[in-house]
């Protein structure tokens, strides 16, 4: 019989450290350095926080600017420089001044187009115009598709003009949509409401929902109301919305309104004359 030799498993390990002179880990060293250092993270992060919600917007906007400008540079550009061809070594040359005179020639040329098309021969011309890039064959459906989009955020389609909510995604919860077309089902020749569902904070991107016409809701909303509740994410909104269907009144065999007395979720709710 040999003797049974026990070895403690936590000296086993920390007999490396031991002969190297190093004790084993314990977290005490980072414990003295924690407070400092959580105190540092702390008041960056605090400060950090509040200027991004102070200058978030004017991030933002700046963002939004610039790419405005950057696209109405681009338009104008090539004819700028075009001219800054013709004339060397002028103030042409310099880039910051071709960029604002891009940006001036653009808005100029909008404004001409503005100005020709609200004229009764203007709109006769650009009637013309849009008949022969219809005759196009790809161009057509990118034209007709945009420009139906640009009448409908513009409120020249009465349609697009209805905000409205929807059960959506499930049953129960509202979001917010526009009505931009109604349709009629084959089978049941039930009318089909095709309602746009834009997502919150990046209205760019949509779903496009049918759903039958009695279960849509209509608001009182205007476009820029809603446009201002999708951009903020709710942050922005009137106090009062209409948020559910008028219930039906019930009349009696003389014509006159009575009182109904409606259960909800086993609560009966009475709803006077």
């Amino acid at each position: 019989m040999y003797p049974r030799i026990f070895v403690d498993k936590r000296e086993a390990s920390d007999s490396p450290n031991r002969a190297s002179g190093i004790g084993p880990y314990t977290g005490s060293k980072e414990k003295c350095l924690n407070p400092v250092v959580k105190r540092t993270l702390r008041h960056s992060q605090r400060h950090i926080v509040a200027g991004l919600i102070t200058a978030g917007p004017l991030f933002i906007t700046w963002l939004v600017f610039t790419f405005v400008l950057g696209v109405l540079a681009n338009v104008g550009l090539p004819l700028i420089k075009l001219a800054a061809a013709a004339f060397p070594g002028g103030m042409l040359s310099e880039p910051w001044l071709q960029y604002v005179l891009a940006v001036v020639l653009t808005v100029t040329l909008f404004y001409l187009v503005g100005r020709i098309t609200s004229q009764v021969v203007g709109r006769q011309m650009f009637a013309l115009f849009e008949a022969a890039l219809e005759r196009l064959p790809l161009v057509n459906k990118i034209y007709t598709s945009v420009r139906q989009a640009v009448d409908t955020l513009m409120g020249k389609n009465q349609t697009g003009q209805r905000v409205v909510l929807i059960d959506f995604p499930m049953r129960g919860q509202k979001s917010i949509g526009f009505l931009t077309h109604i349709i009629a089902d084959e089978t049941t020749g039930m009318p089909i409401a095709a309602v746009l569902v834009p997502q919150a904070i990046n209205p760019t991107s949509s779903y496009l929902q049918f759903v039958p016409l009695d279960m849509v809701t209509e608001t009182d909303l205007t476009m820029e109301q809603a446009m201002s509740m999708l951009m903020t994410g709710g942050a922005v909104c009137p106090e009062v919305i209409r948020y559910s269907r008028a219930l039906p009144t019930a009349k009696d065999k003389d014509g006159s309104t009575v009182g109904v007395t409606y259960a909800v979720e086993g609560e009966s709710q009475a709803v006077e004359p």
